[in-house]
């Protein structure tokens, strides 16, 4: 790719000119190439593309595929950071099959899609707001509207989680807001922060399939969470709950989070423990006889194409893992070692070389400062 070439990396010229030698700006160029084509592996209007099709009446994704003709109506529903661009790939391809759909996408970004049958509705992440609850209403609704000879196609991305809000009955969007704030900020791996998101919440793990039900169910995922555990990704809305209201308390407890928690959401999870609020839908539950759920782009996708381009670029290329997680620091220390012991030593590859790896890292925030965990693992590497 050469630098006259538009780039997805909007300040790629800046990093580029900034190098402090020819050999740092090639260096630079190749590591940006291989972030480019990564970005363009998991590009959610090409995944759609290139992986659900519609020959005939028959509706196709990757292996699967369904007769179209025996449903009556089809509906479009989801939410996350990447489900508007899903969106308008479903809908280019189904167009007039589609009876009506609301997509929820992040605030700001209705204007970067062209949509006829699908409504999109903005929302708030990661914190929810007022625009979250009504996102997830607007859903329900359509969902409750589908019925027997109905289906639902379920577009799911990461982000979901906030933008698709509806606090359970005595909890307040502000008690949600401000455990869903303490959450992102100790620690808690996606999984546990989930987790409990799911059991102060009527939308979540498994109780969108549920109002959805008796219509079949198609979902289309796209993670952003390590191993792709369907019940995490945007809080597993499609998809049979593994956790239960005793988790939430016990990873509230882990973190430290359990005292300061808002006195509806500590009543509302020793309720249900104590089976006086009915758990979240299980595997096993009838409805999720009628559901099908597809993961079609993940980290490791973006991974693999990354790995390609360093091929292709002529350097030794090490894939490493594509569960990296823990405190960015640590692993910005690690990466850091792993850079220096390659120059010293030629090892784990030989060099020139390019090393992969993905994953989600977690920030414990104890200051005021500004940045995100790739930029913490970025300062963390450069120190060491």
């Amino acid at each position: 790719m050469g630098d006259s070439v538009m780039s997805i990396i909007k300040n790629r010229e800046a990093l580029l000119s900034n190098a402090q030698s020819e050999r740092d700006k090639i260096a630079r160029r190749i590591a940006l190439n291989a972030i480019e084509e990564a970005f363009k592996a998991v590009d959610p209007k090409r995944i759609i593309s290139s992986r659900v099709s519609l020959e005939g009446a028959f509706l196709k994704v990757d292996d699967f595929k369904i007769d179209l003709s025996s449903y009556k109506r089809i509906f479009v529903l989801g939410g996350g950071k990447a489900s508007g661009a899903m969106a308008e790939a479903l809908e280019s391809i189904l167009n007039d099959h589609i009876e009506d759909g609301v997509i929820v996408i992040p605030k700001g970004t209705a204007k970067d899609h062209r949509l006829n049958r699908i409504k999109l509705h903005e929302s708030s992440h990661p914190i929810p707001d007022e625009s979250s609850v009504s996102g997830a209403m607007k859903i329900l609704e359509l969902a409750k509207e589908a019925g027997e000879g109905d289906l639902v196609i379920c577009l799911i991305s990461g982000g979901g989680s906030s933008l698709m809000a509806l606090p359970k009955e005595g909890i307040s969007l502000e008690d949600k807001q401000r455990m869903t704030n303490m959450l992102l900020k100790s620690g808690a791996t996606i999984n546990e922060i989930n987790a409990v998101r799911k059991h102060i919440s009527s939308f979540k793990g498994g109780q969108l399939a549920e109002a959805v039900h008796p219509a079949d169910l198609i979902g289309l995922l796209l993670s952003d969470v390590l191993g792709d555990p369907l019940d995490v990704i945007a809080s597993g809305p499609t998809v049979p709950d593994s956790s239960t209201f005793g988790d939430a308390i016990s990873i509230l407890r882990r973190y430290g989070l359990w005292d300061k928690a808002p006195k509806s959401i500590k009543k509302t999870l020793l309720d249900g423990a104590a089976g006086r609020i009915p758990e979240t839908p299980k595997r096993g539950n009838p409805i999720f006889e009628r559901v099908k759920n597809i993961v079609i782009g993940n980290n490791r996708l973006a991974c693999m194409a990354s790995l390609r381009r360093i091929k292709e670029e002529g350097l030794n290329a090490l894939f490493l893992t594509s569960f990296m997680e823990g405190e960015a620091r640590h692993i910005g220390t690690f990466f850091g070692a792993l850079g220096r012991e390659l120059i010293a030593s030629n090892k784990p590859i030989p060099s020139p070389a390019g090393i992969v790896a993905g994953g989600e890292t977690t920030v414990t925030v104890t200051g005021s400062g500004v940045g995100g965990r790739n930029q913490e693992i970025a300062l963390s590497a450069a120190l060491k």
